[in-house]
Parts: structure tokens; sequence; C-alpha cells
């Protein structure tokens, strides 16, 4: 008889496992198999637990969104103020349990996934709603009509610069992915309306 609370943990060990695959592989062509192994289990039990490969991905994306949300939120609750909170954002957005190699890559694997998987889309497009909603929020006061523009302009740079780190060997430069992103965000505060 299995342990109780044994499911929250192996699922989580599935989850983790998951993105270190994806991560490592650089596509989502891995197995069920491969997972489970990493994860210290069997396939047969993997899919118990999820049902298909499909749902251990959508589970991984979840997991990787809901770390991202986490680290935003973390950063907003210490701003105070339009522009120190759109700073928040920018720094959540490379904090490290996001801007790390294997949920980088898991990362750009679930945007391909997104395009053949509605599951995935959604929660892509809860994403990008939710980031522009929040850019939105803070540059209304700062730059006023230019805020759609900008908000614009941050999302893309901010998805931009997780495609540029998923192509460099080594570990990601969270401070130099920051600085990027801290600069546009200079010049188009430096012409507020």
């Amino acid at each position: 008889m299995p342990k109780l609370g044994a499911e929250p943990i192996r699922r989580a060990a599935l989850v983790k496992a998951t993105i270190e695959t994806v991560g490592e592989a650089g596509s989502l062509e891995v197995t069920v198999a491969q997972i489970a192994r990493r994860a210290g289990m069997s396939s047969a039990l993997a899919h118990h637990y999820f049902g298909s490969k499909s749902q251990i991905f959508l589970a991984a994306m979840r997991s990787i969104l809901t770390i991202y949300g986490a680290e935003v939120r973390g950063a907003l609750a210490a701003a105070s103020g339009p522009e120190a909170r759109l700073r928040a954002i920018v720094l959540g957005s490379f904090a490290a349990g996001s801007f790390r190699r294997e949920a980088i890559s898991a990362w750009l694997n679930f945007y391909v996934l997104a395009q053949k998987s509605p599951e995935a889309r959604r929660l892509l497009t809860v994403y990008q709603r939710r980031l522009k909603s929040n850019l939105l929020h803070e540059l209304r006061p700062l730059v006023g009509p230019r805020a759609e523009e900008v908000a614009r302009g941050l999302g893309a740079l901010i998805d931009g610069v997780y495609i540029r780190a998923s192509l460099v060997d080594g570990a990601p430069d969270r401070d130099y992915a920051r600085r990027i992103v801290q600069e546009y965000l200079d010049r188009e505060l430096e012409n507020r309306t």
C-alpha cells in the first residue's frame, strides 16, 4: 500500500524530471520512460499519475509558469509606485527560479507545443495576457497613451531574451538579460508624455 502523501511528492518529482529532461534534450522528443527514470520511478507510475506524455508536459509547463508568477509577485511585493513596480516585473521575469538553463529550454519547447496543443496555447495565452496587463497597469501613469506600445515592446523583449538565452552555451547571464530590458525601459521612460 502506498504511503499517504506519496502522490504529490511523486508528481512533483515527475514534473521536475520533465523540465530537466526536456531542458537537457532541447526538445519535446523525450519518452515517458526517460522522464520516469530520471524521477526514480517506472513509466507505468508516471502514466498512472498523469495519463499521457502530453499531460506530463502540461504539468511541467504549469509548474514553470507558477514559479515565474511567484517570482514576479515576490518582486512586486517589495516595490512601491508605478516605476518601481514596472522594474520589479522586469527583475522578477529574470529571477533565479525561472531564468535557469533547463527552465529556459523547456519554456522554449512549450512555445513549440502550443502550436499543436490547445491546452498549451491556453496556458501561454494566460501568461502573455497577465504580463501585458501588469505592464500596462504600471505604464499608463508613466507614458500615457504610449503604454500599449511600450508594453508590447517589453513583452517581446522579455520573451526574446529567453529565446536568445536558450541558444548560448553555459549558464544564462541573468544580469545581462535584466540590463537589456532595463535599458529599453529607461529609453522609453525618457520619452514620458
